[in-house]
């Protein structure tokens, strides 16, 4: 199995800790969707990362669907509840986690690309999105007394959560204060002492317009 993305994509790096944690082999090509765009359409035509190859050959894309199929391998041992209830938080939270990071990537993009002709009404509507976001997971992070979202066990949430927050700390670190998220900011904390989140990490360059 072959993971395509750099691992300052929030999304390829929740991906690859995912793999890690269920100790699956894979291959990991660290190609850029600027730089190495024509190489990722050969897997995926939008050009866009995670993209994951199967052994036969088949292209999975987008992390959601990607980690759907490495939970199937999982089995039991899978980073989330099978169904019911706690299946359906751990989902509304990733995908809170993963739009707060794609709000931060659009954002990111904007002012890079754009720089001097920004929309100051799409700025500020992901800014207001990203801090809307924020305020959510804190009040829902701050309710839970256990190490990780959902017990003492790491899962995807906690997983998507840090990824993203890493990354809003450095594409905008303006966006994220830790004394107004100390829950949070304790959540990432946990999660990057871990040995894998230490192993699968690295730092943003923004990309150059």
């Amino acid at each position: 199995m072959i993971l395509i993305g750099q691992y300052d994509s929030p999304f390829v790096r929740r991906v690859a800790i995912a793999l890690k944690l269920y100790g699956m082999h894979f291959e990991h090509r660290p190609w850029s969707t600027f730089g190495d765009a024509d190489k990722i359409a050969r897997y995926n035509p939008l050009r866009r990362v995670p993209t994951f190859v199967l052994d036969d050959g088949y292209s999975l894309i987008e992390s959601a669907t990607i980690l759907d199929y490495l939970d199937e391998l999982a089995g039991t041992e899978a980073l989330i509840a099978e169904r019911g209830p706690e299946r359906r938080r751990c989902l509304k939270t990733c995908a809170l986690a993963t739009g707060l990071a794609d709000k931060a990537v659009s954002l990111l993009y904007e002012h890079v690309l754009r720089k001097d002709q920004q929309s100051r009404i799409w700025v500020e509507r992901c800014e207001t999105q990203i801090g809307d976001v924020l305020d959510e997971l804190e009040k829902q992070r701050a309710a839970i007394k256990t190490p990780f979202w959902f017990g003492v066990k790491i899962g995807h949430s906690d997983v998507a959560v840090a990824c993203a927050l890493r990354f809003v700390r450095e594409a905008h670190p303006n966006l994220f204060d830790p004394a107004r998220c100390p829950a949070l900011a304790d959540h990432a904390a946990r999660c990057e002492a871990l040995e894998v989140f230490q192993e699968i990490v690295q730092p943003l360059i923004p990309p150059k317009g």
